[in-house]
């Protein structure tokens, strides 16, 4: 008698390895699909004004108590120093998306009005709910391949969100303006249709995708977002700051000395700096102040300062229950934010001019290609000793910012600055599902390399 077939040890290794990477999505795909179906027209038991207030509290208070609680206790000025690269890998990974935007772009040849949409939604991923939850998900498991230490990976993904957030409201926030040369085509285009035949109390004024990521959209909008500022500037052959209420006025200097020109051309603002300062001044700089980012500064600052550190946290600390309690809220932020996507998926995809081949050539260039580069990245970046040594989780999140689909902020940076929004939208939602299955196959890879590679 023949004895039966057994396992190797190199297959069960390898077994256990996909079922590691697998389990966390479907945790999270879980808790998505009972979003979805809870929040389904025919079953309507969460609203969707629920779901945007369910937005309002993870944004306000269950992801800056998960940042607090998790990178304060992890953070010293020793690992402040030593974790540079985090936010440096953001910005790599931004530039590099860049570039395989403009290819995409090249390539698919979208309209010309959407050159830029293509350029920047291929460039900046999700680095805020995504990867937390990926976290988390993993570091739940009692047998995750990460140790004790797992837990640290929310810390080193909430250190990265602070350069994102620079990212967003300097950067691709003017990057997302409406270009000049098309800018009538773009202003006929801004309105979201309504959808029709909605139970009466469902205010769909501001999609929940954009609610969800910039909560209070309307309030922040001013009088020149929905405008080609910068393209007005630096294109126009006119003084355009002519009509800037900020700009001395030449005669007014002239007059005050009358027989000085060496000193009118002194005092004279050279136009390229004019027209910076006009940009600067309208750049929402007063919107980077946000609850997640004010937690991230908060537990470093308080990380990093030992006799603080230990009033705060810790089981001796004086006020330690103040941080258990915040623990205790922090622990909705993953159900609440997968309950929300959930709901975000049953609004499905907007009709979008940007045509098949855009799309399919944003979502593969983001979900499938980029995750590639930033592989190639980390290990050079490894080889030249730019990483924490011995410290798989830092790793894995590093390689995890090159993985996530793309920010859905930009949905309300598109509403916000009335340029492709429909075409904004529906690119966030195939993304997103999509990246279930991108997302299992890179953390199965990831588990694979920094077993083997790192």
């Amino acid at each position: 008698m023949e004895p039966l077939p057994t396992i190797s040890n190199k297959d069960l290794k390898l077994t256990e390895i996909v079922v590691e990477a697998v389990l966390p999505v479907l945790k999270l795909l879980s808790m998505a699909l009972i979003g979805l179906l809870l929040s389904h027209p025919k079953i309507q038991m969460i609203p969707i004004p629920t779901l945007k207030l369910l937005s309002k509290l993870v944004f306000f208070l269950f992801r800056p108590c998960l940042i607090f609680t998790h990178l304060g206790p992890v953070i010293t000025l020793n690992k402040l120093i030593h974790w540079w690269f985090i936010p440096v890998n953001v910005v790599i990974s931004t530039a590099i998306g860049s570039l395989l935007g403009f290819v995409v772009a090249l390539i698919c040849r979208p309209p010309p009005e959407f050159f830029r949409l293509t350029v920047v939604i291929t460039a900046f991923g999700n680095t805020g709910n995504i990867p937390l939850a990926i976290v988390s998900s993993v570091c739940h498991n009692e047998d995750n391949p990460f140790g004790d230490t797992c837990y640290d990976g929310i810390a080193y993904a909430a250190f990265s969100q602070w350069v994102s957030v620079v990212l967003v409201y300097t950067l691709i926030y003017h990057m997302m303006e409406p270009p000049l040369e098309c800018y009538e085509v773009v202003e006929e285009s801004t309105e979201i249709e309504e959808v029709p035949n909605l139970p009466a109390g469902n205010d769909l004024s501001t999609p929940l995708l954009i609610e969800a990521e910039w909560t209070g959209i309307k309030e922040t909008e001013t009088e020149h977002c929905k405008t080609p500022l910068v393209a007005t500037l630096f294109n126009s052959t006119s003084d355009v700051s002519q009509s800037d209420t900020h700009t001395p006025d030449v005669e007014s200097i002239r007059e005050e000395n009358p027989s000085s020109p060496k000193s009118y051309r002194c005092l004279a603002e050279p136009s390229v700096v004019r027209k910076i300062r006009i940009v600067v001044q309208h750049t929402p700089i007063n919107q980077i102040l946000q609850p997640p980012l004010i937690a991230t500064v908060l537990a470093v600052l308080i990380g990093i300062i030992p006799q603080v550190k230990t009033t705060v946290f810790g089981s001796d600390a004086p006020l330690d229950f103040m941080a258990d309690s915040m623990a205790i809220i922090s622990e909705a932020m993953v159900p609440a934010v997968m309950l929300m996507l959930g709901g975000m998926l049953r609004e499905g995809p907007n009709e979008s001019r940007l045509g098949l081949r855009t799309t399919v050539g944003i979502t593969v260039g983001r979900l499938l290609i980029l995750p590639l580069c930033g592989i190639g990245i980390i290990y050079l970046a490894n080889r030249w000793n730019c990483l924490v040594s011995d410290n798989s989780m830092y790793r894995f999140v590093l390689l995890l910012q090159y993985a996530t689909p793309s920010a859905m902020v930009l949905g309300g940076i598109a509403s916000l600055r009335g340029y492709a929004v429909r075409e904004a939208l529906a690119l966030l939602f195939w993304q997103h599902v999509f990246a279930l299955l991108s997302i299992s196959m890179y953390i199965f890879i990831y588990f694979k390399l920094l077993v083997t590679l790192f």
